[in-house]
């Protein structure tokens, strides 16, 4: 069954809370890889046109676009059994500000170069340009991937540390099989990705078929690949405060965030988490603490 039949009652269902506002929705996630949607959570982000449109109040549309996205969890039924969604609102304007070469936070071009699926467009026009969205994240993030990429190998070793310098740069439980099964799951998405940066960019990045598989030459200057690394050891802090920004912010609107962020934790690090009863009654108050000993036992980075 394709995605948008499978997903089709929880477009109806976001169709009805967002009304005109809805522009899109995006698809992407590990069960966009898997094809199954009961197994954890959709991820989804929708796209609106204008975030007063969107809510009926103005703190939360504040929010959005103070520090965008704003994350929520929708459940709906359908025959097959009930689907569930973990879905970031963010309008159309500042999501092509958030992917293009003049973003330096790698929140949105990180996930957003990866699969997705344009899985709703209210018209063939806003397609289109949600396809430019998607290809413009492909090229910011290829752009920047170069800086901390060996100068030439092969293909996955441009995507890996590309994809993990921009894990480093947010609080995350994933570590490096994560990429690597991303990668594997789609191989031709990413060579396609590849070979069109280097056909608009032949300056920076050079592809070429070997005996066992594609393998790419960055063509970087000395200084080039100092200033490139430079920005990635920058985004680390500003890409973690902003992260637990996030996680704090989604405590408001994201119902079942303290539970979700222990199966997100289990599921990455195979390790029980237990929330204290105290950080359920008061998380602003007892949730730091907790956080920081998560993060000294390494459960997330």
């Amino acid at each position: 069954m394709s995605a948008p039949t499978a997903l089709a009652p929880l477009l109806a269902a976001l169709e009805d809370r967002y009304g005109a506002a809805l522009q899109g929705a995006l698809l992407y996630g590990s069960c966009l890889r898997s094809g199954d949607f009961r197994d954890g959570l959709v991820d989804l982000w929708v796209v609106v046109d204008q975030y007063s449109h969107a809510y009926g109040r103005r703190i939360a549309a504040l929010a959005n676009r103070l520090l965008p996205p704003n994350v929520f969890y929708l459940e709906v039924p359908s025959p097959a059994g009930p689907l569930r969604a973990k879905y970031g609102v963010i309008a159309l304007a500042q999501l092509e500000r958030a992917v293009s070469r003049r973003a330096f936070e790698s929140y949105f071009w990180g996930r957003l170069a990866q699969p997705v699926e344009i899985l709703y467009a209210r018209t063939p026009q806003l397609r289109a340009r949600l396809e430019r969205v998607l290809a413009a994240a492909r090229d910011t993030f290829l752009a920047r991937a170069l800086a901390v990429a060996p100068p030439a190998g092969p293909l996955a070793a441009l995507w890996l540390a590309g994809l993990a310098a921009s894990y480093r740069s947010e609080l995350r439980a994933e570590g490096p099989e994560r990429a690597a099964a991303i990668l594997a799951a789609a191989p031709d998405f990413f060579l396609a990705a590849t070979r069109a940066f280097a056909a608009g960019r032949p300056d920076r990045l050079e592809l070429k078929k070997g005996a066992e598989g594609w393998n790419y030459r960055a063509r970087l200057s000395p200084a080039a690949r100092r200033w490139g690394r430079l920005a990635w050891r920058l985004r680390r802090p500003w890409g973690k405060a902003k992260s637990l920004a996030r996680l704090l912010k989604g405590l408001f609107t994201f119902e079942g965030a303290l539970d979700y962020a222990a199966w997100k934790l289990e599921r990455h690090s195979g390790r029980r988490v237990e929330i204290p009863p105290a950080v359920r009654r008061r998380p602003l108050i007892h949730g730091w603490a907790f956080l920081w000993r998560l993060y000294r036992e390494g459960l997330f980075r």
